[in-house]
């Protein structure tokens, strides 16, 4: 065994990475927002296919986030283990496992367990990704393809949902997923003779198997506490019930991560890097103001009277600016450090939510704020999105980056998936009120995620941060 480390430590150091293995991890982040994030723009056409009823559909959208968010930490984990070249490859086949299953789909238990095993992709897939360019690539290449896997994972999103539109419109909404599939045989063949990468060996550590079950079961409390609790009766005894169960899985959980020297699950320890701390918590805050694009939607709809393809076209400038802007936040980070980027990128986004608020305005004015506060949107999370994952992985030890970057990316999808449940509750919980009221509220929410995103960057993460010669 110590012949074969010693091997594959060889391989690893003699091999660099380069544009094939760029692209091939780009196409695996590309996957995860097909199937994520364009099957939101075409809930009607897979309801009127399948006869799946309305809540079944928008429980098993929100399953992928979820479990994505739960079990990526896990996968991160077990790629630091076991490869992080194999972990990628088994995203890919579950992607594949899982658009199947969707393709083929005619009731609710299909389709949900191919939504879970969507999610289960994305967790294997984006921490190892990310391992893998810490482990194969430096300086400003490193930089350089940081900033392609933040635009396959920023940008995917605007990219998806448009093209998931439009290939719905032409095609039919199941060649989403059968384009998944494409990108995910091609992703394959593109990383195809990588050297394995893993983390040196430190002893057997049993895994976690009580944490992450009360992981998941205190975070799919909580998401049905937002996401029902309104429906259900805030103080009705399902969602008191489901909230003590949150807070006791709390209690457990936490109890258990800190007796323990060795993180099976979640390694705390990580968290004592203040720089990775903060670049983890403003990803967090700030991949919850996905919930702005829910409520903005809505209202335009169904305040302004606007249909689903002309909601969508005020997004463009969001698409546009958020693809042109993540290689200026690379160059940004290369020349001024991690810490500016990050903060004007985050004030950007805050600001263009803002405009997005002011529901009290005629039609024209209101849609021209919507149009400028998407780019605004876009621009700020251009700036933000390179800077941020390189300080989380830089700051991240070499025998964790797996775990670390599972965590960073944990953040991403729950922070996402959290941000927009409270986000439309909140605007459902108003909307009787009023449109615009609802709207205005659940946009100022958004706008509060951005604050608090800015501010821990402001206190924890140092000036020199992603600077030449910090690290």
């Amino acid at each position: 065994m110590a012949t074969l480390d010693v091997k594959n430590s060889q391989a690893t150091t003699a091999f660099k990475g380069n544009d094939r293995l760029t692209f091939g991890i780009v196409l695996g982040v590309l996957t995860f927002w097909l199937f994520a994030q364009s099957i939101v723009s075409v809930v009607p056409a897979i309801q009127g296919d399948t006869a799946i009823a309305i809540e079944s559909l928008n429980l098993a959208i929100s399953l992928t986030a979820l479990f994505s968010g739960c079990f990526i930490v896990v996968a991160g984990g077990l790629a630091d283990k076991i490869g992080r070249v194999r972990m990628t490859n088994i995203g890919f086949v579950l992607s594949i496992i899982g658009c199947l299953l969707i393709i083929f789909a005619q009731d609710a238990t299909m389709f949900t367990a191919g939504r879970i095993t969507q999610g289960l992709s994305g967790a294997c897939i984006m921490p190892s990704t990310l391992a893998l360019m810490k482990t194969y690539y430096e300086g400003k290449e490193r930089q350089r393809a940081l900033s392609f896997w933040s635009i396959g994972s920023w940008g995917g999103s605007g990219i998806c949902l448009l093209a998931g539109g439009a290939i719905a419109t032409t095609l039919g909404w199941k060649w989403i997923f059968i384009f998944s599939i494409i990108c995910a045989v091609v992703g394959m063949l593109l990383i195809r003779g990588t050297p394995e990468s893993k983390a040196e060996s430190t002893g057997n550590t049993p895994f976690d198997y009580a944490g992450l079950f009360f992981f998941v079961v205190g975070l799919v409390s909580l998401n049905l506490v937002i996401t029902k609790g309104g429906a259900m009766g805030w103080t009705s005894g399902w969602t008191l019930g489901l909230g003590a169960l949150f807070l006791a899985a709390a209690v457990i959980f936490f109890t258990l991560m800190l007796r323990k020297k060795q993180f099976g699950f979640i390694d705390f320890a990580l968290f004592k890097n203040r720089p990775y701390s903060a670049a983890t918590f403003s990803n967090f805050m700030l991949n919850a103001v996905a919930g702005t694009m829910i409520v903005a939607s809505l209202y335009v709809q169904s305040g302004r009277g606007f249909n689903a393809f002309q909601s969508g076209m005020l997004t463009i400038g969001y698409l546009i600016a958020v693809l042109a802007m993540i290689r200026v936040g690379e160059r940004l980070l290369q020349k001024v450090g991690a810490k500016k980027p990050m903060m004007w990128g985050t004030s950007m986004t805050g600001v263009g939510v803002a405009l997005m608020s002011l529901t009290f305005l005629g039609n024209t004015p209101y849609l021209i704020a919507v149009f400028v506060g998407y780019i605004l949107f876009g621009l700020g999370l251009g700036f933000y999105a390179t800077p941020s994952t390189d300080t989380a992985i830089s700051n991240a030890p070499a025998d964790k980056i797996g775990v670390a970057s599972g965590i960073y990316k944990m953040a991403s999808s729950l922070g996402g998936a959290f941000g927009v449940a409270i986000s439309a509750s909140v605007y459902a919980a108003l909307a009787p009120s009023g449109a615009a009221y609802a709207a205005t509220v659940g946009l100022l929410v958004n706008v509060a995620f951005c604050l608090a995103s800015l501010i821990a960057i402001i206190v924890m993460v140092p000036n020199n941060a992603g600077k030449p010669g910090s690290r």
